[in-house]
Order: structure tokens, then sequence, then C-alpha cells
């Protein structure tokens, strides 16, 4: 069974985009810390039991670079955990999402497998295997 974990938030500055969520109440929960493997920054914030993640770029090689210069500023991503991480992977994919990055270990999601699929119907999507990182 796979649940909302959190939405990934593309964000060419970290700490500004910080500020505007504390703005309207969201509270800081962890980072912000930086992920070597996809050479980003990241952030987590929590309100009203919502998370988001904020994702940026940390040099022109990132994995996101390219991303934020066609999105901007802009959700990209939901992530959802998976209890049962690799059944869920391979009915993701049955189904027709197609998996382009991992599954990896993600160092800022407590070492927990992390998986990108794309669908063509929606987009973007990101399965994380359970864990205790909320």
């Amino acid at each position: 069974m796979i649940t909302v974990h959190h939405i990934g938030y593309l964000v060419k500055n970290i700490e500004n985009s910080l500020n505007a969520f504390e703005m309207l109440g969201y509270q800081k929960t962890y980072g912000p810390v930086y992920d070597s493997y996809r050479d980003i920054d990241v952030v987590f914030l929590k309100k009203d039991g919502y998370i988001v993640e904020l994702i940026s770029p940390s040099s022109e090689q990132s994995v996101v670079s390219n991303l934020l210069k066609t999105y901007k500023n802009a959700p990209y991503h939901i992530c959802y955990k998976s209890d049962t991480f690799t059944e869920d992977l391979g009915r993701l994919e049955k189904k027709g999402f197609i998996r382009f990055d991992g599954p990896s270990p993600v160092s800022v999601l407590g070492g927990k497998k992390t998986c990108f699929l794309f669908n063509m119907n929606i987009g973007m999507i990101e399965l994380l295997e359970k864990g205790n990182f909320e």
C-alpha cells in the first residue's frame, strides 16, 4: 500500500523559499541538508499534516538544474511512501509507470530507498521505502 509522504517543490533559492513558506505557517522539520547523490540542497517543512520538500540545485550539474529552468519555483513531484517497496515498484511498472532513477538510498531520507517514475498522464512521482523518517 502506498500513501502520500510529501510534495516536492523545486526552488531557485532555498532560504528565500523557506522564509516564504514560514510566513504561511509552515515549520521547518529537517534541513537544510546537502544530498551529494543528486547535488541538491533539501529542506522539509510541515503544516496541517502536510509535508513539503524544498529542493534547490547546488550547481549547474545538479539533476534538477534543467527542471528549474523549465518549471521555475513550482511543485514538480508527489512522493509516496510504501510498506512493500519492491512489490509496489513492480506493480507501478506493470501499470505503465516508467522508472528513470533508482532505486537508491537517500541520505536526507534516513537512508531509505527511493525511486523516481514517470507516467505520461500525471508526470513524475517518487516512491519511498517506508521508514521512520517523517
